[in-house]
């Protein structure tokens, strides 16, 4: 196969790749078998907040529609601006993320009321996804939406991991750290989720609206002097006040909810790591819950693919997870960006390796629009191709400007929506012939 060829053969098995991984997380895939069997004339309410919100609300729709149950069922579920589809029963809002906005407020407080208003009799789905935590952002007493919406920038900008972030969340809202399963009055209660964080754990998904918080106030104060982060002062006095503790495991209010994950990072992982296996590469799973600062685990991750080269392997070697990006630039660009851009530079066009970093929910970072990147792919001959176009690609990192890199070369992943988030997407596949 002619070099040109070749390239253009494995950049298409990497979109492969990462087109399976968000196929099996799809809410059309995992929701439908995790939904609950409701009695002749049985009120089904359904709210939710996430990423792919709207898609799982479609296929709560077409399931119970296909049992002649659909007039049962009422709600509204949010998603991130842009990520709307249209439904015929359960209303779809939209609203601010990865900052919230006015619209977020209101869709928490429409959550906690309709769950208030729910009879015993009524059951209650909760559809949660990655995104939840800013779309679903009503403040504690005596804290602005603008002071959340600074304290989430400095957050953003900070570095800090998504677990430190959601910490900080849960004890300045009135919806998150199990309070929205509180407000139920013992109606039964079932939360579906699709996990965007590392380890599962229900807590961190969507800041765990319908699950006890196994933080503390403590705990949330501790993130903020770590990061070196000083928070309006309303912010401040909310994270002392004992009045805004979380709902703690073994809480009575928790007892009729129930919670499960119906997608998780590692099936996705897997579901890759099976077509890459077929493809004739030997698959390095390197896990589902990495976390760091985007471009280190670049460079890391090239040293890896380097020393399987350099040995005769031809492997995939795949990841998931979590990355970070600390904001000292001006320039515009997400996690997986700046991985691949951190992981190119590393390689230094070495023959044989070539990347993809996207996150499953199409959207990696930016101008925080439907329109970003999902993610980029790096190949042999990018950093090459930059100095044709005069681009010095050490100092578009420096500067965060991984977007305008990878778009300029035409190798950014431009997908849009995909309806689902399990989160970072990695592959690294090496040719070592």
């Amino acid at each position: 196969m002619a070099h040109d060829d070749l390239l253009a053969d494995r950049r298409a098995l990497l979109l492969e790749l990462y087109r399976e991984s968000v196929r099996v997380a799809h809410p059309a895939t995992c929701v439908p078998r995790h939904l609950p069997m409701l009695a002749a004339g049985q009120r089904l309410l359904v709210v939710g907040a996430g990423k792919a919100d709207a898609a799982m609300a479609v296929a709560v729709e077409d399931y119970y529609e296909r049992l002649g149950q659909g007039d049962q069922l009422y709600g509204f579920v949010t998603t991130r601006h842009g990520f709307g589809l249209p439904t015929r029963r359960i209303e779809v809002m939209e609203a601010g993320h990865p900052v919230p906005d006015p619209a977020s407020a209101r869709a928490a407080l429409r959550a906690l009321e309709a769950v208030r208003a729910a009879s015993p009799a009524t059951m209650v789905l909760v559809l949660l996804s990655g995104g939840a935590s800013a779309l679903w952002s009503a403040p504690v007493d005596g804290v602005s939406a603008a002071d959340k919406q600074a304290l989430t920038r400095q957050l953003l900008r900070s570095g800090a991991p998504i677990g430190d972030m959601n910490t900080v969340r849960r004890h300045l809202s009135r919806i998150k750290g199990g309070q929205l399963a509180a407000a139920a009055n013992g109606a039964a209660m079932l939360t579906l989720a699709i996990s965007d964080v590392p380890r599962d754990e229900p807590q961190a998904i969507g800041s765990g609206p319908t699950v006890a918080d196994p933080t503390t106030l403590a705990d949330a104060r501790a993130v903020l002097d770590r990061y070196r982060i000083t928070p309006p002062e309303a912010i401040a006095r909310a994270l002392a006040d004992p009045a805004h503790e979380t709902l703690k495991p073994g809480a009575r209010r928790l007892h009729a909810a129930r919670f499960e994950i119906v997608a998780r990072p590692q099936a996705s992982l897997d579901a890759a790591a099976k077509l890459a296996a077929n493809a004739g590469y030997g698959v390095h799973l390197l896990g589902d819950s990495l976390e760091g600062e985007a471009r280190a685990v670049g460079r890391e991750h090239a040293a890896l693919a380097v020393a399987a080269r350099l040995r005769g392997e031809r492997v995939a070697i795949l990841s998931g997870g979590e990355l970070t990006v600390t904001v000292t630039g001006q320039g515009a660009g997400g996690p997986n960006q700046e991985y691949a851009l951190g992981l190119a530079l590393a390689l230094d066009g070495s023959p044989g390796i070539m990347a993809l970093a996207a996150d499953t929910d199409g959207i990696d970072g930016g101008s925080g629009a439907a329109t970003d990147p999902a993610g980029a792919i790096a190949m042999p001959d990018t950093l090459a191709r930059a100095r044709l176009r005069h681009m010095d690609a050490g100092v578009m990192l420096r500067n965060n400007d991984s977007t305008a890199f990878f778009r300029t070369l035409g190798d950014s992943v431009e997908c849009g929506p995909t309806q689902t988030n399990v989160n970072d997407f990695r592959v690294i596949l090496v040719d070592p012939n």
